[in-house]
């Protein structure tokens, strides 16, 4: 089979979760899909045309080899080509009444915990175009924390812009206390931080509104955004110094469920982040200085990619032009708060 060609030069670099999604369907029967937050991310900044590398190994079984075409075929680079012989991570996916996903993990001894910081730290290196490094959900639990808070800690050393999403899944965790401390240290070293209403309640910031928790975490940690989603209610851009904007959609959504929403939210914000000028700037500290036109242009291109995956069965990461397309149909409102 002939892939297309990845998409240069290599801008973005993600490292976490690859895993297959085994969707329960209403007659309990279980539908394999590729998935995996960080994963999921990956392919939605490929398939929106940024030059991307994949940090984390896939497997050479049957799972695996299918996750690789589907990377290929979003025109992301694989740090590592040559397929690892242990299994594929699994994760049963439940879908409640208003299409909200929940997952149980199957995650010992599988192909994308096979890294180290120092070799994604090399693998960073040799792309000198790189801007930004992204990671996530698993790859924040406890028992990770020594492969990827060094490669973090490097990549901001190094003048990389650092994003990282809490998409938490405390299900999985035997000790609450020890997550979050490894969640806490991991948006330390971010200058970019997305997080859920519901992550907040689960790292402690549960304010009677989530504005105010998010306010209270972005004051503790060094980041100088954080991004809150809240569903069907839109989403919110935070700067340390206190401005925040809010934005949401006038267009209807029909959803299908909400798998992969969160990461294609990530991934419009990315691609509409290094389509400001800032983005061209030296540091990262310059890059971040955006206004409110940039804000209002990262928000709706990033909840706009996140309504074209929740219409879907499963994750599906949008193309840029539907993505485009979609940004001018549902005409979202925004203001500042």
């Amino acid at each position: 089979m002939v892939f297309p060609t990845p998409n240069t030069p290599i801008q973005v670099a993600t490292a976490g979760e690859a895993l297959i999604d085994m969707i329960q369907e209403a007659d309990g029967r279980l539908r394999p899909c590729n998935g995996g937050a960080v994963y999921n991310l990956t392919r939605a900044l490929g398939h929106q045309g940024v030059g991307t590398l994949y940090l984390n190994p896939l497997s050479a079984d049957r799972f695996g080899r299918g996750m690789a075409q589907a990377i290929h075929e979003a025109s992301v680079t694989l740090a590592r080509e040559t397929p690892v012989h242990e299994p594929t991570s699994l994760a049963v996916v439940g879908v409640d009444a208003e299409g909200k996903a929940s997952y149980s993990f199957y995650r010992e001894g599988v192909a994308d915990r096979q890294v180290n910081g120092a070799e994604m730290t090399a693998q960073c290196a040799a792309y000198p175009t790189l801007k930004i490094a992204a990671t996530g959900c698993l790859a924040l639990v406890a028992d990770d924390a020594d492969k990827y808070l060094p490669w973090l800690k490097a990549q901001r050393a190094a003048g990389q812009l650092v994003v990282v999403d809490a998409n938490l899944r405390p299900a999985i965790v035997p000790d609450m206390a020890a997550y979050q401390r490894s969640v806490m240290n991991a948006l330390g070293q971010a200058h970019v931080v997305k997080v859920s209403d519901d992550d907040l309640v689960t790292l402690g910031f549960d304010a009677a509104e989530p504005l105010d928790g998010a306010r209270a975490l972005l004051s503790g940690i060094a980041a100088d955004w954080l991004a809150l989603t809240l569903g069907a209610k839109g989403a919110v851009m935070l700067h340390k110094d206190g401005r925040a904007w809010h934005a949401i959609e006038t267009a209807p959504v029909k959803v299908a469920d909400t798998v992969g929403a969160g990461d294609c939210f990530l991934a419009g914000m990315l691609v509409a982040l290094l389509e400001r000028p800032a983005m061209q700037a030296a540091s990262s500290a310059d890059a971040l200085k955006l206004d409110a036109s940039d804000v209002e242009h990262i928000l709706c291109h990033a909840i706009a990619s996140a309504s074209l995956c929740v219409q879907e069965v499963g994750c599906v990461p949008p193309p840029l032009e539907k993505v485009q397309a979609r940004v001018k149909l549902a005409k979202a409102a925004f203001k500042a708060l």
